[in-house]
């Protein structure tokens, strides 16, 4: 049976325990903590480093074997440089506790830069190697298809970038296949893991149209596993197109660099693949409107020209076409019989006309004056009666019949 104790007012039970609560020893600790450390200095390598709108920055000190949180008030009017992570350095503050969270922290005051740590290092050195094989180069970067069917995608199946990407792809009804290969994303096995999903991948689903690779947010430590050479060659020698997405959009890491295209994030990354597809949805979605109002304003244009040719005197009263056309035929029937007569009078006029010159030149119209025409039996005209001699018979041509004559006497005065 439990025993019941009093406390007096100073927390002293009625069996002679001092009894603290929770908040007495940890504002106790914190006391002597900030009593014992009014200011030190302490080295160490930056962490998880965050600067907030509010202008405080937030982050972690750490050496090899342990690691203490640090906060900086008005960090960006103290700052003489930007501090990031990896990077070594000397701070001067004092040490304190967060009561609410249980854990001690240092509030700096001052940050000098004292090295970049052996992790920036690292970076540095990995990067300027690849760099200079050419494993960053634009030219050998793979171009990302602009329509996308089936896509891989490397990453933790328990993380939150699995989670935005397919988020993003259901919300844009992409229509496309998924293929997940789960591995780890940070630590030692995660190097091991991503280059052998890329090589899987890439030997037993060159259909793939693009790999994304990568990861959610995490300190420079959770996000090591993209510094590393395997994984940086890995994604260099795919045949399949890769696009990186790791961590936030303000971490780079050495994937970014050698991936053919990266992402600010993996939600980034799902829009970045499906684009291609969303605009040509997009694209034929606006013309197959565009379509249906040409055809509604063909509709519309034509039933009001039909309702028009309805109301129209032809179509109300048909025979009205044709007794004007038959008028119209009547006249021009008129106008042809008065042009034909016109005709016909001009040349009877000409042929008179003309008849009459010819009768004045006729033979005929001489001989109606009293003239013959006298010819040998050869049918010679006459025109000399030296040509006679006195016996010759010849025929004479009257304006009214003919005889025939014998020459008697010749004169050929």
């Amino acid at each position: 049976m439990s025993k019941e104790i009093e406390f007096d007012f100073n927390g002293t039970g009625n069996d002679g325990r001092f009894i603290y609560t929770v908040s007495q020893i940890s504002n106790e600790i914190k006391s002597i903590l900030e009593g014992s450390y009014p200011s030190v200095w302490l080295r160490g390598e930056i962490s998880n480093y965050k600067l907030y709108g509010s202008g405080h920055a937030y982050f972690s000190l750490k050496d090899e074997g342990a690691q203490i949180r640090a906060v900086m008030f008005n960090a960006v009017d103290t700052l003489a440089f930007e501090p990031q992570d990896g990077m070594e350095v000397l701070v001067r503050g004092r040490i304190s506790s967060y009561p609410k969270r249980g854990d001690y922290q240092i509030i700096v005051g001052s940050i000098e830069n004292f090295g970049r740590g052996d992790l920036a290092a690292a970076f540095e050195k990995l990067k300027k190697k690849l760099e200079t094989e050419g494993l960053f180069d634009v030219s050998v970067k793979r171009k990302i298809p602009k329509l996308v069917n089936k896509i891989g995608v490397v990453t933790s199946k328990d993380g939150a970038a699995l989670h935005d990407i397919l988020k993003v792809l259901d919300d844009l009804n992409a229509n496309v296949e998924v293929l997940i290969y789960p591995v780890r994303v940070q630590g030692k096995e995660a190097e091991k893991e991503i280059p052998k999903a890329l090589r899987y991948l890439n030997r037993n689903h060159g259909d793939l149209d693009v790999l994304i690779v990568g990861r959610g947010g995490g300190s420079t430590e959770d996000l090591w596993a993209f510094n590393t050479e395997p994984v940086a060659r890995a994604m260099f020698d795919s045949k399949i197109p890769v696009i990186s997405c790791v961590g936030h959009e303000t971490d780079f890491t050495i994937a970014d660099f050698v991936a053919d295209m990266r992402a600010l994030t993996p939600s980034a990354a799902a829009e970045m693949v499906v684009r291609g597809k969303t605009e040509l949805k997009n694209m034929l979605k606006n013309m197959s409107a565009a379509l249906f109002d040409s055809i509604d304003f063909i509709y519309e244009n034509s039933r009001q020209k039909f309702e028009i040719l309805l109301s129209s005197r032809s179509f109300q009263k048909p025979y009205l076409i044709y007794e004007d056309k038959i008028k119209y035929v009547g006249e021009l029937g008129e106008r042809l019989g008065f042009l034909i007569k016109n005709i016909f009078n001009l040349k009877e006029y000409s042929l008179i006309s003309f008849s009459h010159k010819l009768d004045l030149v006729s033979p005929l119209s001489v001989l109606k004056r009293g003239f013959a025409v006298v010819k040998s039996e050869s049918g010679k005209v006459v025109k000399n009666s030296k040509i006679l001699n006195a016996g010759d018979k010849v025929n004479v041509t009257l304006a009214k019949g003919n005889f025939r004559a014998k020459v008697e006497v010749i004169n050929n005065g």
